[in-house]
């Protein structure tokens, strides 16, 4: 046996090269072994997929709009502020896309109570749909739309105010 000579490491054996690498090898075997069987289909298909089922999509918003009327699927005269004198004020929301059929509601508030709920229908791929209010001259003041999901999420809140 060979010993080191260093005076750190006096009276350490020397392992040879040989005996270092046949340890190696027989590591390196070890965790192959260990590698091929969780790889393997040893284990149940729900303990090798630790990720979670991908939500299913949902329709997007991608315009929400107060305006005094539709014409061809557009608001027309978009605002914040309407005069009572217009006689009517609607809610235009548009989705792209929309994965399957579903439902959105438009709930209509003056002053923080809620004033009429509409549910309108959305289907694929995208669509487009609105709602009105006939005013009346009591319906002075600040309103609101909640857009909702069917299932009371809130998608988009506008703000609005009748005035005479």
């Amino acid at each position: 046996m060979e010993y080191c000579r260093d005076p750190l490491h006096y009276g350490v054996r020397i392992v040879k090269h040989t005996a270092m690498r046949y340890k190696f090898t027989i590591f390196l075997f070890t965790l192959l072994r260990i590698n091929s069987f969780l790889s393997s289909d040893a284990l149940p298909q729900e303990k090798r997929n630790t990720s979670p089922p991908s939500a299913p999509q949902k329709a997007t918003l991608v315009q929400a709009a107060m305006c005094e009327g539709i014409k061809e699927l557009t608001p027309e005269n978009q605002a914040i502020v309407f005069s009572i004198t217009i006689g009517r004020v609607s809610c235009f929301t548009s989705f792209d896309p929309v994965p399957e059929e579903t439902f959105i509601y438009h709930n209509w508030f003056r002053r923080d109570r809620l004033s009429t709920r509409i549910k309108l229908s959305l289907q694929p791929p995208r669509w487009s749909t609105f709602s009105s209010i006939q005013l009346r001259e009591a319906d002075q003041g600040p309103w609101r739309v909640e857009v909702t999901d069917q299932d009371g999420r809130i998608l988009h809140l506008l703000r609005f105010s009748i005035t005479d």
